[in-house]
């Protein structure tokens, strides 16, 4: 009957369109909502009571001065957390109270562009890719359609401040999440906004933070 063989083909339609879905949320899963952002954070902090979070200026390492356009686009990123937490940006001739060092980075087993710098050290044979500017991998491969596991990708950046004046380092913030993609310049905002979440108090049992994700 022309019927029957209708259903039929209309379920097999939706079962196929259910396993592309299951994919998509599983490419997703760094997601709490669309617009919100679950991260993993830890914080350390020696943060001394009372003081004021006063006046900031980033520090670059000399292997970050070389990559300015993805530096420039983290310290974009995180100027809102960083602000939010109390801090001011120094004028350019005045002297800062503390700097901040950022990072971040994204490791999986696809994609090649291998960098590395003093803040992350390689192992357990991942690879490092670059987390900016637009979306990795080869299309829908990284989804599983064509067969296999979708690719996931462990993302991260990291948070240093140090007292201007004697060098010491006063808080160190780590946020992670995973996804299907290297690609972070849409997430940074809320990672760094995860990874200050506790300012100045610091928590370095591993934590689940929800940021809101920013334009």
């Amino acid at each position: 009957m022309a019927w029957r063989n209708s259903d039929a083909s209309m379920n097999k339609t939706l079962r196929r369109r259910s396993g592309v879905l299951a994919l998509v949320l599983v490419a997703l899963s760094g997601c709490a909502t669309l617009n919100e952002l679950r991260s993993e954070v830890t914080a350390y902090s020696q943060w001394p009571a009372g003081r004021a979070p006063g006046h900031y200026r980033f520090e670059r390492l000399p292997s970050q001065q070389a990559r300015a356009a993805q530096q420039q686009l983290l310290e974009d990123a995180a100027r809102g957390a960083i602000e939010a937490a109390g801090f001011k940006p120094a004028a350019a001739e005045a002297p800062a109270d503390v700097s901040i060092q950022l990072d971040a980075r994204a490791d999986g087993s696809e994609n090649a562009a291998l960098f590395n710098d003093p803040f992350w050290y390689g192992g357990g044979g991942l690879r490092r890719v670059p987390f900016g500017f637009g979306w990795g991998g080869r299309p829908w491969s990284s989804w599983g359609l064509w067969g296999g596991p979708p690719a996931l990708y462990d993302r991260e950046v990291v948070l240093l401040i140090r007292d201007r004046r004697s060098g010491e380092l006063l808080y160190e913030a780590h946020a992670s999440n995973e996804g299907g993609s290297p690609s972070l310049n849409t997430l940074l905002g809320a990672m760094f906004a995860a990874a200050l979440k506790d300012f100045p108090a610091g928590n370095a049992a591993p934590h689940a933070v929800v940021a809101p994700l920013t334009p």
